[in-house]
C-alpha cells in the first residue's frame, strides 16, 4: 500500500522538465510576494495564474507553438525569491492542470520588501542553469510597485538579463479596489524600467476582477511569440532594446 501511495503521489505532481528536453519557450512567472501582498492576495494571484494556464485559449497557443510545448516555472519574489512550482513542461490539459494544482499547495516562502533587481537576476539564473533547450526565454514580471529596497539596482540587473538574450515582459498590478492604487506612474515606470528585449510588452491588471483575464491575455501573447500592436487596449508600446 505504501508503494502504491508513493506512485499515486508522483502521478499527481506536474511533469518536471527532462534533461536536455527541447521546448518552444522557457517562461519564468515572477510574481510579487513582497510586504504589500498579504496571504489572501498571494493566494489570489496563484489562483489567477492557475486559471489562466488551464484556459482553452492558452492551451491552444501552446499546441500551436513551435514544438507544441512550453517550460514554465512559478517564482515569488520579495527580499528573497522562492520557487513555488519548479520547471514543468506543459504540452496539454493534463500537464497544465498538474501545474495549476501544484500552485495551491506550497506555503509562502518569500518575505520582506522589494528586491526587484535581485529577483530579475534569480530568474535569469533559473533559465541559464536548467537543462532545457529553447529558442526563446522570457521573464514574466508582475508587481504593484517599482521600489528596490535591497540588492542589485534594477537598471544593472535588467541590463544583465537583456545582454543574455532574455526578454522581460511585465504585468503592473494597480489594485484600485482596495484604495491602494500602486503609484500614479507605475505603468510608465514598468514600461521604461522593467520591460525590454525584442518584442517586449506590458499588460496592466486593473484589479482583482480582471487579473486572471489579463494573465491569460499575456500568456497567449508570450507563448505564441506575437508582437502586440502598440496602444492595443492596456498593452504598452513594444520595446526593442
Amino acid at each position: 500500500m505504501r508503494i502504491l501511495a508513493c506512485i499515486l503521489c508522483l502521478l499527481a505532481q506536474p511533469a518536471l522538465a527532462e534533461t536536455g528536453q527541447e521546448v518552444g519557450l522557457e517562461l519564468v512567472l515572477l510574481a510579487d510576494a513582497s510586504g504589500s501582498i498579504d496571504d489572501m492576495e498571494l493566494s489570489f494571484q496563484r489562483q489567477g495564474y492557475a486559471s489562466a494556464i488551464t484556459d482553452p485559449e492558452v492551451l491552444k497557443a501552446i499546441r500551436d507553438s513551435l514544438y507544441g510545448n512550453v517550460a514554465v516555472t512559478y517564482v515569488e519574489w520579495a527580499t528573497n525569491t522562492a520557487v513555488v512550482v519548479p520547471w514543468t513542461v506543459i504540452d496539454g490539459e493534463a500537464s497544465a492542470q498538474a501545474f495549476a494544482d501544484a500552485l495551491a499547495g506550497p506555503p509562502r516562502q518569500a518575505y520582506g520588501s522589494n528586491a526587484i533587481g535581485g529577483a530579475l537576476l534569480d530568474a535569469k539564473r533559473l533559465i541559464e542553469t536548467n537543462d532545457i533547450m529553447a529558442p526563446r526565454a522570457v521573464i514574466d514580471f508582475s508587481g504593484d510597485s517599482i521600489r528596490n529596497s535591497s540588492g542589485p539596482a534594477i537598471a544593472a540587473a535588467r541590463a544583465e538579463v537583456l545582454a543574455a538574450g532574455i526578454v522581460i515582459n511585465a504585468l503592473p498590478i494597480l489594485r484600485p479596489e482596495d484604495g491602494r492604487r500602486a503609484g500614479a506612474n507605475l505603468e510608465d515606470e514598468y514600461a521604461e524600467r522593467i520591460i525590454g528585449g525584442p518584442g517586449a510588452f506590458m499588460v496592466t491588471a486593473d484589479g482583482r476582477d480582471s487579473f486572471a483575464r489579463t494573465v491569460r491575455r499575456k500568456l497567449v501573447l508570450e507563448i505564441s511569440g506575437r508582437t502586440p500592436a502598440p496602444g492595443a487596449g492596456r498593452i504598452a508600446a513594444v520595446q526593442v532594446q
